[in-house]
């Protein structure tokens, strides 16, 4: 949902030729899977538009170097990509709530099956993230 909820605001803004936003997934789990039904019911409601052929992927190594921010979506996100890029030098590496000011997780619609819940973490994360001033 990030990643469409991101575009969506980049693009309202007049901001999406400024960034690549892409999406992937810290587990292999998901791998080559579409976007989860009840997600894509949720981005509908809200009218933010998503692609139909959008595949889950796995982050590699070379993402620290292709983008410049890496934003997770919880702590235990973080730790599993921390095995995967074990170092950043960059400071590239944070939490989505980071950006709001709010040090919790953004709400883990896999075990609540709220996904307005993390909808709105999300979009807020997402918010913060585009204002002028925002660093992290």
């Amino acid at each position: 949902m990030a990643e469409f909820i991101l575009k969506a605001l980049a693009r309202a803004k007049g901001l999406e030729n400024q960034y690549y936003i892409e999406s992937a997934a810290v587990s292999s789990e998901e791998i080559g899977n579409p976007v989860y039904p009840p997600a894509r019911r949720c981005l509908s409601q809200h009218g933010v538009p998503f692609s139909n052929d959008k595949r889950a992927r796995q982050v590699t190594r070379s993402d620290y170097d292709r983008f410049d921010r890496i934003i997770c979506m919880d702590a235990s996100n973080l730790r599993w990509l921390r095995r995967i890029i074990p170092r950043d030098p960059e400071g590239k590496i944070h939490l989505m709530m980071s950006y709001t000011g709010i040090g919790r997780d953004v709400a883990d619609p896999w075990y609540t099956g709220d996904f307005e819940a993390a909808f709105q973490d999300i979009l807020a994360g997402c918010e913060a993230m585009l204002r002028p001033s925002s660093h992290v």
